[in-house]
Formats: C-alpha cells, structure tokens, sequence
C-alpha cells in the first residue's frame, strides 16, 4: 500500500528543510508562467483558503518537530523519563508508519477530507495529551498520538497538490511548502527553548492548539469540495496477515519490541526480545520496499539504504545534541536550540549547492560520498563540543551547520539519483520506501541512542558515556555510508 499512499510524493522527496518529516532538498522550482493563463495561481480564488491551509498544516508539523526536540532534556528530566530519553522521539516516528499508511488507504477509499480532519484531531489530542502529562508513559502516550497524527497529516498534504490543483501549479505548491519549513527551522527551536525557559515545556504543547484550529478551518471546507478520487486497482486476495497495513504494523511492533528490550536490565528477557524484535520487523519491511533493498542492491535498493544511513547519522546524532549541551554543559534551552536551526539553514545551502552542479548522474555519486565525509566531519566537531570540557560548547552549533551542508549535498543527491532509476510505474513505491527509511532510521537510531544513556547510567555512569556510544554509532553509520554510496548507480555493463 505504500505506493498506493505516495503515489504523489514522488516531488516531496527533492524539497527544503524538514526535519525527520519531510524529506529536504532544493531543486524545486516553480514552473514557467508562460502559457498558463493570466493570473493564475495557487492564491487565486478559491485556492487560497486552502493552500493557507496546507501550508500552515506542514509548518505547525514542522514547528512542533524541532520544537519539542528542544525542550525535550527539560521534559524528560521533569517527568523522570531520562532512562527511557530515545523514545521521545522514536514513540512519534514509529506511529507515524502507521499513520501515513492508515490515511492514505482512508483516502483511496473516500477522499482526503476524512484522513486530514482525523490527521488533524489526533495530533491535537497528542499535543495536549503530552502537554498536560504528569509522568513520562503518558508523555509518550501523547507523542505516539502525535506520531499518529503528523503521518496522517504530511500524507494528506502532499496527495491534496494532486487532487485540487492543476498541473501547471503543482510544482509551484511543491516549492511554497518546501518553505513552509524555513521559518520554523530558523525560530522553531529559539521560540520553543525560550518559551520553556520563560514558562516551562508545557507552553510550547498549548501553543499548538490554536495553531492547529486555524489550520483545519482553513483546509478542511477546500478538501470536502474535491471530488473523491479515481478507485484504486483492486489489490491480489490474500491473507489479511499479508497486507501493507498489516506489514506497517508488525515494522512497527517489532521495531519497538526491539528498542523496549535494550532498556532491560534482565539478560535472559532482553536477549530473546531483542532478536524476535527484528525478526518480526524484517519480514514486513521486505514486504513494503522494493526488490533488492535489505540486500543493497546497486541502483535503488542501495539508494533507499543510503537514505537510512543518511537519517540515521543526521536525526539520530542531532536528537541529542540539545540533551548534551544541557546535561553536560549547563547550556539553556534557547541556546541549545541553535543548533537544530544552524543545521537547517545550512542543509538548504547545501541542497541548493548540489542542484547547482547537478547534472551528470556519475557526478551525483561523488557528490554523496564528499556529503557522507562533510557530515562525518561535522558530526566530529559537534560530539567534541558537547563531551569535551576544554571545548568551548557552542562550537557545537558551528560543527552541526558542517553537518547539516554535507547532510543537504549527500541527500539532494541520493534522492534524484534513486528516483531517476525507479522502474515506471513504481516510483511511487520507491518514493514511499525512501519516507520509510528515513522515518524508521529516525525511530530505530534515537532509541538505540536512549537505550545507551539509560544504560549507562543504570550502571553508574554518566550521560557522556551514553552519548559517546551514540555518537560513535552514528559515525561508524556515516562511514558505512561513504562505502555504500559507490553502489548508487550499478556497473555500467560489459
């Protein structure tokens, strides 16, 4: 069903910043106005309540994304959730599988109206769910609620381009929702760090309710007026055991059985947990990527493996560089927060850098590799700066701006060239398989993260030495990638 549910995020993967959501890029770029008509557009008449509408949807998923990443070190130190840190943020990306999946067949059914307003109503209830938590398990109800909520949402989103516009318009969407991005990532993260500072994490949660009102109102009355969309092929008989939603579901129980088992103390339950985990998950993420992918096969299935790499080095070392510069360098929450916003800014840099030099498909391989290493690099910078005492901390925030250049060349890149070789008709499954790597790279590498600094510090140790091994994974992640990026593109033959 994925290919079913990205169909029309094939564009979505080339955009601008997005945090763990929505795949960045820049070579978006509006369309030529000749021939279109004389004022046009996507603000035109009945179009600008809901293009309002979506944009602001994506921005207040964006907000919320590298909003709470700030503020969550002072969440979880309140509601005593440090041992369990990595799911903060794996609880929301595990859920969003489910989400985006769940919607998107809602919509083939019936339209997007329902998927959106559903969308729209969970993650509201996520957010206050969250907000008003008294302990750490109901926080992480409230994420996956949230998780739930955002998959919904960012589906519906992109499949409404397609639906309510006209092709001459739709890449003209495409870019405005790329900037939809911008501005949470530069004062997503001050905003939220200073509201927490000023009137605690709780504020930033409440701040998303009216944000999410003003949203749906503007979207919803647009989308009930489309008409539903033209019935999917019928899909083979099968078990129901068998089909993608089920698949979504067991990667995503596996994944968490997986990650819950790190965090037991009991080696004769964490062992077998920890291997039924993923030997429930593999089988359904085979089931859902195409062909080739578990074994990295050169062309596509090594391009969806470098995305995972990719996310897993970039979201999963950036998910604690606020906790570092906080726990381990007495940093504020607003200060702390730069550097989610330094990394963003410097990702469009480097997503526009490589549309630039663009070109030549045996260019973009050299292009992941130089990312991989700059990332790398980057990665090394910022680690020191949280971990090292003799280092003054905020060069954390100009090591993840290194970061956050190479991450945009490698993943402008990676992308266009996988698309490129995605066999007709099935790009819409390559599409949705990259979203997916990148989504359960984010889980997967955050709670292997979390599960180190709980487990260091049930064994006496400090949060450095959980944050050491996280750091040193997602570097080992980064060089594994720098190999894996020769695969690209397969052997010319002969």
């Amino acid at each position: 069903m994925l290919e079913v549910v990205v169909s029309q995020e094939v564009n979505q993967a080339v955009e601008g910043p997005g945090g763990p959501l929505a795949p960045p890029g820049a070579d978006v770029s509006p369309s030529p106005t000749a021939g279109e008509g004389p004022a046009e557009s996507v603000f035109s008449g009945a179009r600008r309540a809901l293009t309002l509408g979506v944009v602001l949807s994506v921005s207040m998923v964006a907000f919320e994304s590298l909003g709470v990443a700030t503020v969550l070190p002072g969440i979880a130190d309140d509601l005593h959730g440090l041992g369990a840190y990595g799911w903060g943020l794996s609880a929301l990306m595990l859920a969003n599988i489910v989400g985006t999946v769940v919607a998107g067949r809602a919509a083939d059914r019936g339209g997007p109206a329902r998927s959106m307003a559903a969308g729209t109503l969970v993650f509201a209830a996520g957010c206050a769910v969250a907000g008003a938590a008294v302990s750490w398990p109901l926080f992480l109800l409230g994420r996956a609620l949230q998780g739930l909520g955002v998959g919904a949402v960012m589906s519906m989103a992109y499949t409404v381009i397609g639906l309510a516009y006209p092709e001459h318009l739709r890449a003209r969407m495409f870019a405005l929702l790329s900037s939809a991005w911008t501005i949470p990532s530069l004062i997503g993260p001050v905003v939220a760090g200073t509201l927490s500072d000023l009137a605690g994490w709780r504020g930033v949660f409440l701040l998303m309710l009216p944000l999410i009102a003003v949203a749906a109102a503007l979207t919803l009355p647009g989308l009930r007026r489309l008409d539903r969309p033209a019935a999917c092929a019928a899909t083979p008989a099968g078990p129901w055991w068998r089909s993608p939603l089920a698949a979504s579901i067991l990667l995503t129980a596996g994944t968490a059985l997986f990650l819950q088992a790190l965090l037991l103390d009991n080696l004769a339950l964490l062992i077998p947990l920890a291997l039924a985990g993923p030997a429930v998950a593999v089988p359904a993420l085979r089931r859902v990527t195409p062909a080739g992918t578990l074994r990295l096969r050169a062309g596509v299935g090594a391009g969806i493996g470098i995305r995972f790499l990719l996310c897993g080095v970039y979201f999963g070392s950036e998910a604690f560089l606020p906790l570092g510069l906080q726990e381990l360098r007495g940093v504020h929450a607003s200060p702390a927060g730069l550097g989610l916003s330094a990394g963003a800014i410097t990702w469009v840099a480097g997503s526009a850098w490589q549309a630039r030099r663009d070109g030549r498909a045996q260019g973009r391989t050299g292009s992941v590799t130089l990312g991989f290493a700059v990332l790398l690099a980057g990665l090394a910078v910022m680690a020191a700066a949280v971990l090292a005492e003799a280092v003054p901390p905020l060069v954390a925030v100009a090591g993840w701006a290194v970061g956050g250049f190479g991450m945009g060349v490698a993943f402008n890149a990676a992308t266009t060239d996988t698309l490129e070789q995605a066999p007709a008709g099935r790009q819409g499954l390559v599409s949705g398989s990259l979203q997916l790597a990148q989504t359960l790279a984010t889980g997967l590498v955050s709670g292997i993260g979390g599960a180190a600094v709980a487990t260091a510090h049930r064994h006496g140790a400090t949060t450095r030495a959980g944050l050491l091994f996280t750091f040193a994974l997602t570097a080992a992640l980064a060089l594994a990638g720098v190999l894996l990026s020769r695969r690209l593109r397969p052997a010319p033959a002969g």
